[in-house]
């Protein structure tokens, strides 16, 4: 089987890692040949954490979309919901229709790849999206992954016709977990949650610093757990709008294993965060240019608000930190962001939009 992984990053090349060691034949695309390069002066993807220290290698790598596409059995997108859009639509003018796993598909990721493909006018895929990334990893400066966490379960959901990508997805990332339909794996985001109140609260310290602390101990501070709590209690309850009972955040991240799972269990957000093992030594964002503002904020709060407001749920909190953080921030930040029209829901009820995406 050939598996087209698209996407270089953490992610992407810990994806090359898991899958090419489990027998898979794997193709790495990234759209810049200098991303690239420094895994060909590599002889491959070298890397270390929890797949083991060393170096696998791709069948092949590419920055041609359609070379990458030609001989797949599936492809797997491990992006940020940032470049999704440019993505989508070039997956679209290639014809893609091998089944697609978004790995995460973010807020709204399934939902974004049907609109595009229907404004170009191009036959869907089958599409399923992970509520979250199957791993915790970064990127050195000379091109090794560093994997420290591999989820134990992520959610799983196909747009409607798309069965089979969740046949792939659950074949190719052992630990998944299938749910309704895509407005619960989106609305399990869990950066959606565990991102935007550290780093909208913390934003002077990451401005004055450099970021130099770290983000999910030193910057899991209490106050910061209130108003993760408070912001949790807004996603269960546009969740529960669309008739979905979801854990909160700290069980859902204790299932997939980045959490201390004593203190999850007894409720204690802070700790449970703090206690984390896979998250532990990674740094706060260096300046608002990193993607816990870039992209949490206008790809991930602003599609839950627009969510919420379909639901009929008032979310002041989310409202909050997403009108605080894009000041913050500056320029235009939500401009490109994901809103109801880009995601295919504008004008739709709430009734109209569970229709759409269910079988």
């Amino acid at each position: 089987m050939t598996i087209a992984v698209l996407g270089a990053g953490g992610g992407g090349l810990s994806a090359v890692v898991e899958l090419t060691q489990a027998g898979h034949n794997v193709v790495l695309w990234n759209r810049s040949p200098d991303t690239l390069a420094a895994h060909r002066a590599n002889g491959g993807v070298r890397h270390r954490g929890v797949f083991g220290d060393g170096l696998v290698v791709p069948s092949r790598m590419t920055s041609d979309l359609a070379d990458a596409l030609c001989e797949a059995d599936a492809v797997v997108v491990c992006l940020p919901s940032i470049v999704h859009g440019r993505l989508f639509a070039d997956l679209a003018a290639v014809g893609c229709q091998v089944p697609v796993v978004l790995n995460p598909g973010h807020t709204g990721g399934a939902l974004h790849l049907r609109a595009i493909f229907a404004e170009a006018g191009a036959a869907l895929p089958p599409v399923a999206e992970f509520s979250t990334l199957t791993y915790v990893a970064r990127v050195d400066a000379a091109g090794v992954v560093n994997t420290t966490g591999r989820a134990g379960q992520v959610r799983v959901a196909a747009l409607p016709g798309g069965a089979a990508a969740v046949e792939w997805a659950s074949r190719l990332f052992p630990g998944c977990k299938a749910v309704p339909d895509v407005l619960a794996s989106s609305l399990s985001n869990v950066n959606l949650v565990l991102h935007p109140p550290g780093a909208v609260l913390g934003a002077a310290w990451v401005e004055a610093s450099g970021g130099d602390f770290t983000f999910y101990v030193e910057g899991m501070t209490p106050g910061v757990g209130r108003v993760l709590e408070q912001l949790d209690a807004e996603r269960l309850s546009v969740a529960r709008a669309f008739g979905h009972e979801l854990p909160s955040l700290v069980a859902e991240m204790d299932e997939i294993g980045t959490v201390d799972p004593v203190a999850a269990k007894a409720g204690q957000t802070v700790e449970a965060i703090r206690g984390g093992v896979a998250n532990a030594a990674i740094k706060a964002p260096d300046s608002f240019r990193h993607r816990y503002y870039q992209e949490d904020l206008a790809f991930g709060l602003l599609p839950f608000v627009e969510l919420a407001g379909i639901a009929g749920i008032p979310v002041p909190v989310a409202e909050a930190l997403l009108k605080l953080g894009a000041t913050a921030v500056g320029g235009d930040l939500l401009a490109a962001g994901l809103t109801a029209g880009r995601l295919g829901f504008a004008g739709m009820t709430r009734e109209q939009l569970m229709d759409s995406v269910r079988n």
